[in-house]
C-alpha cells in the first residue's frame, strides 16, 4: 500500500530535523528542478535526451537527481536540451 504523499509531507512538516535537511539539501534541488525543467521544455524523454548526451537513460535519471554534477556535464546538459548555463550567486536572507 502506498502512502499518501500529503499525509507524509503533513507529518515532517514541524519536524526540526527535516526541515534542516531538506534546507542543506536546497541547493540540489533547484539545480534538479532546473534540469528537469530544461529537458522538458524541450519536449525530451530521458531516453532521447541521454542519447544526445551519448550516455545512458539511467545516467540522465542519475544527474537530475541534482548530486554531485559537474559544470562541464552541467554545460552539455543545457547543449543538448538547447538552453544556455547561466549560474548565479545571489545574496542570502539575513
Amino acid at each position: 500500500m502506498t502512502i499518501p504523499y500529503e499525509r507524509t509531507r503533513r507529518k515532517f512538516a514541524d519536524d526540526p530535523e527535516f526541515i534542516r535537511e531538506r534546507e542543506a539539501l536546497e541547493d540540489e534541488f533547484i539545480v534538479a528542478d532546473a534540469m528537469i525543467r530544461a529537458r522538458i521544455a524541450a519536449d525530451l524523454t530521458q531516453a532521447q535526451l541521454a542519447e544526445r548526451m551519448g550516455v545512458s537513460q539511467p545516467a540522465i535519471a542519475k544527474l537530475e537527481s541534482g548530486k554531485s554534477v559537474s559544470l562541464n556535464t552541467l554545460k552539455r546538459y543545457a547543449q543538448a536540451t538547447g538552453t544556455k548555463l547561466k549560474v548565479e550567486f545571489v545574496p542570502r536572507p539575513a
